[in-house]
């Protein structure tokens, strides 16, 4: 873990107010939260769990992620409400090759945790350990359907790179539209220092 990723992940857990007035706790997943975790994705509904590219009804499979915490590779972030998970959002990173410099994230959020504000928090942390990883671009990926998500990402200044139809198929072998949404943190940089 580079020290600067370090720096960042002291400044949690965070306590924010969502539009609701609501009051979340945002901090980087823990291995003691295996069952808790498993239970987010296990609320999520089977239509949208089928876009999800791992089994993640499978406790196995979160054991895992739980237990192997790498947040130079894969750093996830927990949305709390109520002492209950109900989002997470992960700045997936490549230590080498040609995409060293470009990160992926991934949100979640439990369905009657969305539209408060959640979702973007837990982004826009995302975006600062990015910024912090001196990483130029980070991606986002989409089944087309996924119009909410698409929307929101656009608002925080991500731009759709291509759209190819028919292109993935989910996990009851359906086709649906991919859909890579990227933004240059250079230039996102450049703004904010420019607006003061």
């Amino acid at each position: 873990m580079s020290f600067t990723i370090e720096l960042e992940l002291q400044k949690f857990p965070k306590h924010i107010k969502l539009k609701d007035g609501s009051k979340a706790t945002i901090r980087l997943l823990k291995a003691e939260d295996e069952k808790e975790f498993h239970q987010l994705f296990l609320d999520i509904p089977e239509r949208e769990r089928m876009f999800i590219k791992h089994r993640v009804q499978d406790v196995k499979v979160i054991r895992d992620w739980c237990r192997n915490i790498d947040v130079g590779r894969n750093l996830p972030l927990v949305g709390i409400i109520n002492k209950k998970i109900v989002g997470v959002a992960t700045l997936h990173q490549r230590l080498g090759g040609w995409k060293r410099h470009i990160g992926r994230v991934s949100v979640l959020v439990h369905p009657k945790f969305r539209g408060i504000g959640l979702a973007r928090a837990l982004i826009n942390e995302t975006l600062d350990i990015a910024r912090s990883a001196s990483l130029e671009r980070v991606e986002a990926a989409f089944i087309g359907e996924q119009e909410a998500a698409l929307k929101m990402f656009a608002i925080l200044g991500f731009n759709q790179l291509v759209r190819l139809e028919d292109y993935v198929k989910d996990m009851t072998a359906i086709t649906h539209d991919y859909v890579l949404m990227g933004l240059d943190l250079r230039t996102d940089e450049e703004y904010t220092n420019a607006a003061g």
